[in-house]
Order: C-alpha cells, then sequence, then structure tokens
C-alpha cells in the first residue's frame, strides 16, 4: 500500500510542494510524474499512488506555483479555461529549473535512476526533460505541443516511450507521424497509438479509455521496470 507525503522543492530561489507516494518497501527507482493543465489534483496523485503499488517513489511538483500555488481542477468547461490560461503563464525555463530540481530530490533520496512521465501538458515537458535535462528514461502521454518542438528530439539520449490517442483532434495523427520520424533516429524510442481520444488514461474524463488506459499504463509500468531497475 502506497504511503503518500507533501514535501518541499526549491529551484531558482523559489520554494513549490510537491506530492510524494512512496511503496511500502524500499526502491531505488523514482519517477517525476508531470500534470495535466488541471493541477497536482486527485487524479494526478492517484496516478503517483498507482506507481508507488508497482514500486516506484513518484513525484508531482506543483508546476503552476509561480502564478498560483497547489492549484487542483476538475475537469468541466470551465476548469479546462482556467487551467489553460495558467499553461500559458508558464515559462518553459522555469518549469524545466522545477523538474531538474524535482529529479535531484528523488536522487537525494537514494534514487539509483529516475524516470519522468506526464500527462497532456505534462507529456510536452516531459518531451522537453529528456531533451535539455537528464533523467534516465521518459514517457510522454498525449503530449500537445511536441510536434512543434521537434528540433529538440536530436537531443534525446535516454530511452523514451510516447502514447496518442488515434481519434485525439488536438494531436492529429499526421502530428504523430512527424514526431515518429523525428525520433526513430534515437537508439530506443517507441511510439504507440491507440483508437481512443485525447485524454484517455485519465478516468475522471469522459474522454477516458478502459482499454487503452489498460494497455498504455502497462507498457509504461514494463518500460520503466526495464531501464529504471
Amino acid at each position: 500500500m502506497a504511503m503518500s507525503k507533501r514535501v518541499e522543492l526549491s529551484a531558482a530561489g523559489e520554494r513549490f510542494s510537491a506530492y510524494c507516494a512512496e511503496p511500502a518497501g524500499e526502491s531505488q527507482m523514482g519517477l517525476v510524474v508531470i500534470q495535466e493543465i488541471f493541477g497536482v489534483n486527485s487524479h494526478i496523485r492517484d496516478v503517483c499512488d498507482r506507481f508507488a503499488d508497482q514500486g516506484f517513489v513518484a513525484l508531482a511538483p506543483d508546476i503552476f506555483h509561480r502564478q498560483q500555488a497547489d492549484v487542483e481542477l476538475g475537469y468541466e468547461e470551465a476548469d479546462v479555461g482556467i487551467g489553460f490560461g495558467y499553461m500559458q503563464a508558464l515559462e518553459p525555463a522555469a518549469v524545466l529549473a522545477d523538474l531538474a530540481a524535482a529529479i535531484q530530490w528523488l536522487r537525494d533520496q537514494g534514487a539509483s535512476k529516475v524516470g519522468v512521465v506526464g500527462f497532456c501538458m505534462g507529456g510536452l515537458y516531459t518531451y522537453l526533460s529528456a531533451a535539455q535535462l537528464d533523467p534516465d528514461a521518459a514517457v510522454a502521454f498525449y503530449g500537445g505541443g511536441i510536434g512543434d518542438r521537434l528540433d529538440q528530439a536530436a537531443h534525446i539520449s535516454c530511452p523514451i516511450q510516447f502514447h496518442f490517442g488515434e481519434r485525439d483532434s488536438h494531436i492529429p495523427m499526421e502530428v504523430v507521424a512527424r514526431i515518429e520520424t523525428a525520433v526513430s533516429v534515437l537508439a530506443d524510442a517507441t511510439v504507440y497509438t491507440y483508437d481512443a481520444d485525447h485524454g484517455f488514461n485519465c478516468d475522471q474524463r469522459a474522454a477516458f479509455d478502459p482499454d487503452a488506459a489498460a494497455q498504455a499504463w502497462q507498457r509504461t509500468i514494463d518500460f520503466f521496470t526495464q531501464r529504471l531497475a
């Protein structure tokens, strides 16, 4: 059974919180879990708990803290508008500094290897983390905006996995095809697609697809277990 706590991190002179879920036994496998536009909400905390149940120390930093600390939104239309506003106000360099601090915190706690995984907006920052930081592995779920930053692909040196929905109007399949081409030169990169919509992994969203979510989750667990052990 996962155990959870709040921890405090610091980056570039700013202090911010993160949700940490730990497995019952000791683990040297760390994961930074990067939120959607809805904050470190109950869904992201549940994702962390599920990773902890699989033997990972999972840490979800509050990357909206410079705009508003402890944002926690639902999935209604009004929540989307609020979350999108927070996302637009982000400075990518500052977010990456926060994520670097989260990776380092896990290593300081004893993780021998640290992966990064993110969803939607967090999928984009997973990709950027793989290119600009030093994680040991990365998994990006339906990261919008990756197709606009394909120049970053050549900088990725860690194993990376992508998950996209074939019915995702935010990330058309032609964009996914360009991503697949861009990462095909990497030593360890895989792109998976599913007959599902954007956000298919989140069981709080109307787009939740239990079959796609289960398959993508198992692929993610297997991938991290192999690359971080």
